[in-house]
């Protein structure tokens, strides 16, 4: 059986940002854009559309999201999703869990496993079997992802493996695990979208949710934990449009997912997701009275 769409449903304008991309966020006879990609890019696009005819526009944009280990989480577990939530897909994704947040009790020992973890990849081609991790989409992402594991570094953060480029050929970066990082450090507060991952430590639970609150961005979060009271109190404290607990990048076409603050407006997926694409009107009628 062949599916489909009527003709016309679907059009593809291929092109650029500043030319494809400029023309549909200013036309006049496009009543709404959904945009995926740079906080930069989503103020330019709502710019030309507060220029333009006022369309509707959902962003989903940059993210800096925190992932926060207490001492009571399963350690294997937590390890891992945390992991996972920052060098999937080599870093190059939006809700990275690129703020690693661990209680002080446990920090020593998380860091020397993230480590390990982190040393058992494999790079190279990412079309063939047994490959961990491929390069970073374009050069200009790739010097970027160099200079803020240098100002890392600069900035006295401990550099536990990794740390530059892999090979001479690609623009392939070495899996890159730091500690002793501070919430002032670029690499704390700018979003690397590379195999970069940063681990803070924290002291008591208000400590940690005023610094994971701080930063502009609030698309994801995650908690680890066995205390479901503690799981709840920061998961609806932080200001993230999702918040995972005991897990990271579960995502479901039945929950919405978007951002806070400057990492978006409006959802994506669910009825939520649906929402975005209707108006709602209002319709008054009156109705007179029969004559007897």
């Amino acid at each position: 059986m062949k599916a489909g769409f009527p003709p016309g449903v679907v059009n593809i304008v291929p092109g650029y940002g500043p030319t494809a991309g400029a023309a549909i966020s200013s036309h006049m006879d496009i009543d709404k854009v959904a945009f995926t990609g740079s906080t930069q890019v989503g103020k330019l696009i709502k710019e030309a559309a507060g220029k333009s005819n006022l369309k509707r526009v959902t962003l989903e944009l940059g993210g800096k999201s925190p992932c926060i280990v207490f001492a009571d989480a399963d350690l294997d577990t937590a390890v891992e999703f945390a992991h996972y939530g920052v060098f999937y897909h080599q870093g190059q994704c939006c809700v990275a869990a690129s703020r690693l947040f661990v209680e002080e009790s446990i920090y020593d020992e998380f860091v020397k496993r993230s480590v390990e973890r982190a040393k058992k990849y494999v790079l190279g081609n990412p079309l063939n079997s047994g490959i961990n991790q491929g390069p970073q989409i374009d050069k200009e992402q790739h010097e970027k992802i160099l200079d803020l594991i240098e100002s890392g570094k600069k900035e006295g953060a401990k550099l536990e493996c990794g740390g530059g480029r892999w090979g001479n050929k690609g623009y392939f970066v070495q899996p890159t695990v730091f500690s002793n990082v501070t919430d002032e450090m670029r690499i704390a507060k700018e979003e690397i979208f590379g195999p970069v991952q940063q681990i803070m430590k924290f002291k008591c639970i208000d400590d940690v949710i005023k610094r994971a609150n701080n930063t502009s961005y609030g698309l994801a979060a995650g908690v680890f934990t066995k205390d479901l009271d503690k799981a709840i109190t920061v998961s609806s404290a932080l200001q993230a449009g999702v918040v995972w607990v005991n897990c990271y990048m579960m995502l479901s076409a039945q929950c919405p997912f978007g951002g806070f603050k400057m990492s978006g407006n409006g959802r994506e997926l669910g009825e939520h997701g649906i929402y975005e694409y209707t108006e709602l009107k209002t319709v008054a009628m009156k109705i007179s009275k029969k004559n007897s």
